[in-house]
């Protein structure tokens, strides 16, 4: 049997400039998705309880099921498998569709586990590129950079994607994200996870401001130009453990990203009830448009049950670990 996993992620200062050639504070999770593969008569997939079977190349379109991520793998390796004869089954601990970079967990584990599978050995940077090919080649996903590095690399880094503005990637000629990596030279900061319950994909929050960044608009680009501004700021009050500044940092991020549209009702109510707890500071974790909120605490349990009251869905606190971990072969 061959197992991949790879951990989610949570944005600390910095994101979403990650989709204009800037930089984010991001910190892994220790929640994980793992992938198997094992041997079979036939190609099996299953994820979440939801099982298929495919028999042909044609039983890889999207059904808008569980088994779609599986699906979009199997499409970008397809003509690369020396055989089609194994079970592929995945299933998470990230949070779905809450902002935690939770399906690109699953794709990097599922990536990860095909690549062992055959027998192509990748430096991370790659893995996180092909992660990224996939989701925006074929499923369709519009993103910057931050989740499939940080899901790849794990820990808590500081990631640089200067000349990544296009979009493109570095297979067409962009150049490689830089990760520096932070846990081991920082004190924790004590960060607490809430997660508003409301579902949400990247592309809705990530597209119509994207799009007014494309025509020019010198509100949007003076604004990303602010929080990559914040995000390296962030670093050096991270790495001396000034929770103040760190905090306000994190505080104005939101200001701006939520000015553009980009946060939601569910979002702001949360990041009110952390900073009215006491919290240095608090934003969105991810895009918005729902999912999970980051708030860094004075009093971690008085801002835990404040952030309960104010009708948080779940609560994680965000641990960093290691990135893709492969184990296992098959002959």
């Amino acid at each position: 049997m061959i197992e991949a996993s790879s951990p989610g992620r949570a944005g600390i200062v910095g994101n979403p400039t990650d989709m204009y050639g800037g930089n984010v504070l991001s910190t892994s999770l220790s929640e994980r998705a793992t992938a198997t593969l094992r041997p079979a008569d036939s190609l099996q997939v299953e994820s979440s309880g939801v099982h298929g079977v495919i028999a042909s190349k044609e039983d890889l379109q999207p059904t808008g099921d569980y088994l779609d991520i599986i699906k979009a793998v199997l499409t970008h390796f397809w003509e690369d498998l020396p055989h089609r004869n194994f079970a592929l089954a995945c299933r998470t601990e990230v949070p779905a569709s809450s902002g935690l970079a939770g399906s690109t967990a699953l794709c990097a584990a599922l990536t990860g586990a095909i690549l062992r599978f055959i027998g192509r050995e990748l430096p991370p940077h790659w893995v996180a590129e092909e992660c990224r090919i996939i989701e925006r080649e074929v499923m369709g996903v519009q993103c910057g950079f931050q989740d499939q590095y940080m899901t790849i690399f794990g820990g808590r880094n500081y990631i640089d994607t200067r000349g990544k503005e296009r979009l493109q990637g570095a297979a067409t000629g962009e150049p490689l994200a830089t990760v520096e990596p932070l846990a081991h030279l920082s004190p924790d900061p004590p960060f607490l996870l809430a997660s508003t319950g409301v579902e949400r994909h990247s592309g809705q929050a990530h597209t119509p401001i994207r799009q007014r960044w494309e025509e020019g608009d010198p509100a949007v680009i003076e604004g990303y130009e602010r929080v990559i501004e914040l995000g390296r700021m962030g670093k050096k009050a991270l790495l001396a453990g000034n929770w103040d500044a760190l905090g306000s940092y994190m505080n104005e991020n939101h200001a701006i990203h939520a000015g553009f549209g980009g946060s939601h009702p569910a979002c702001d109510h949360l990041i009110q009830a952390a900073r009215d707890s006491g919290a240095y500071g608090a934003k969105l974790a991810g895009a918005g448009a729902g999912g999970t909120i980051i708030a860094l605490c004075k009093d971690s349990e008085k801002t835990e049950a404040a952030l309960r009251d104010a009708g948080a869905f779940r609560i994680l606190v965000p641990k960093p670990g290691p990135g893709l971990q492969v184990t296992g072969e098959i002959q």
